[in-house]
């Protein structure tokens, strides 16, 4: 090939390089910064990875700290970490581990199909003795982002191990047997008179506990939670007859009245 010609084409190809380059480096900037609304593998479409660390992260503070970061929706002075413990990541303490993906499921208690937001609310106007979140308001949405990513791992066909409570035969509790089980095992933490000490030690009866509603006011369940988590620093230390004994003292106390405007929950 002529030189003249050469020269000409490697001339006419700048331009095409230019482009070229330019193409690359958004695409670069683009795979290092995305867009505020691009959408993001760890949340919905329209909303990127920072704010859905966000979310999470105000979801969780929401679940540890519910009394302080939702007060108008809160009766009582239960947080959801009460209930479920460590942050809802403890097994046999009805974790959160992947469960978002079990909704919607049939409830016996509402007698419906209900939504992982329909559970979030039964827990706001039973457990926390208070009314409904804003069906799409910050409180639900982070929440939700914070159950959701704590079931990432979640395999329909094998449940999580951990999940619910454990199995304990079908007993009758005593609740004279169980308030002396409650004075020696129970009363340091929660006090005499089942007050606790509130955020860190959470109320059995009275005004800030659960209302009769809720799913701990339930002496079975109530007994298979204790039995598997409880004191504190010896769990496992009672027997299924003590466990049950025991729920039977805390079902016989004084506690808020459900609210029956919200039975939908």
């Amino acid at each position: 090939m002529h030189f003249t010609q050469q020269k000409r084409m490697r001339v006419a190809m700048i331009p095409l390089m230019v482009m070229g380059f330019s193409l690359f480096a958004v695409a670069c900037s683009n795979s290092s910064n995305p867009p505020v609304h691009a959408a993001s593998a760890d949340g919905p479409a329209g909303i990127s990875q920072s704010q859905q660390r966000r979310l999470i992260h105000q979801g969780k503070l929401l679940f540890d700290q519910t009394p302080k970061e939702a007060p108008d929706y809160v009766g009582n002075k239960l947080s959801c970490s009460d209930c479920h413990l460590k942050s809802g990541t403890a097994a046999h303490a009805a974790p959160m581990t992947d469960l978002a993906g079990t909704f919607p499921q049939f409830s016996k208690r509402a007698g419906h199909i209900i939504s992982l937001q329909d559970r979030i609310q039964e827990c706001f106007v039973r457990s926390e003795a208070g009314q409904p979140l804003p069906a799409n308001g910050p409180q639900m949405v982070a929440l939700v982002a914070y159950i959701d990513s704590l079931s990432k791992s979640q395999v329909k066909s094998k449940p999580y191990p951990g999940r619910g409570l454990i199995k304990l035969p079908t007993l009758i509790g005593d609740p004279a047997r169980g308030k002396a089980v409650y004075v020696s095992q129970c009363a340091a933490c929660h006090g005499i008179d089942g007050a606790g000490d509130p955020p860190i030690l959470p109320a059995l009866w009275g005004n800030n506990s659960y209302n009769d509603g809720a799913g701990m006011d339930n002496p079975s369940k109530m007994a298979a939670f204790v039995s598997y988590t409880m004191p504190q620093d010896h769990p496992g230390l009672l027997t299924p007859q003590q466990a049950y004994d025991v729920s039977a003292y805390i079902h016989s106390k004084p506690r808020p009245k459900f609210n029956e405007a919200y039975k939908i929950y």
